[in-house]
């Protein structure tokens, strides 16, 4: 899956995954390949993508299409 991961000042990752684990506004949730469309709230949490890396975030906004993840974070 494409994936970018923006705050207001910068990119904090652009690149590829198999997996992006996130925290929900209800609780964690993971993304994989051919996932539905969706939109949802973040939390306070962090993502991680392939187990291995990791970024801390207070709250953002997700949006998953046609295997191309969006997340715009608040840091």
């Amino acid at each position: 899956m494409e994936i970018k991961i923006l705050s207001p000042k910068k990119t904090l990752f652009k690149g590829r995954a198999e997996s992006v684990t996130l925290p929900g506004k209800e609780g964690e949730f993971q993304i994989l390949k051919d996932h539905a469309t969706i939109f949802s709230l973040l939390g306070r949490g962090q993502i991680s993508l392939d187990k291995n890396k990791k970024i801390p975030i207070s709250q953002g906004i997700l949006e998953v299409r046609d295997n191309k993840i969006t997340i715009l974070i608040k840091n």
